[in-house]
């Protein structure tokens, strides 16, 4: 694909954005599978189903665009859900597994953050008024989804940390 303008930038982060929330989908069991404390996995949950949402917006997001919405294997995404699937492979107490649990969905996190701060930047330059107002929500929702992840790291790594 040509990238000769932002609206071309702005369609090519928008495919990997949708990428990246179709893998999410998908690994974000695993996390609630391998989780031990109820509210973990009490939030997993939760974000999943916002994931959920977030891919039927990303679609829509693509309509000012004039194209296809179309996901675009997102690298980094599948490289953040390797390393995770690899830690959870490791032995662990279950606290320590729970602590690392939640750095791996807060490395998550902040790369959604960035790339959906970017596409709301981009949509505000380009006049994609509609998309800008999905993909604010989005951000919004991510933002949340790691400040809860703090906030249960806290109870989380005081546990990990009465381990051994």
């Amino acid at each position: 694909m040509s990238m000769k303008t932002l609206a071309d930038a702005f369609y090519d982060e928008l495919r990997d954005a949708l990428s990246a929330e179709k893998q999410l989908v998908k690994a974000l069991p695993k996390l609630v599978k391998n989780a031990s404390s109820d509210k973990l996995k009490k939030a997993l949950e939760n974000h999943l189903h916002e994931t959920e949402q977030q891919v039927e917006r990303v679609e829509k997001a693509f309509e000012e665009t004039g194209k296809t919405a179309r996901a675009k294997t997102c690298e980094a995404m599948k490289g953040l859900i390797t390393e995770a699937e690899e830690m959870l492979k490791e032995e662990a107490d279950p606290a320590v597994k729970d602590a690392v649990i939640i750095a791996c969905a807060q490395k998550v996190e902040h790369y959604e953050i960035a790339t959906y701060g970017t596409l709301c930047t981009w949509a505000k330059s380009l006049g994609y008024d509609n998309a800008l107002k999905l993909l604010k929500q989005t951000i919004d929702e991510e933002e949340t989804a790691d400040k809860k992840l703090s906030e249960l790291a806290e109870s989380v790594n005081k546990d990990a940390m009465a381990v051994g």
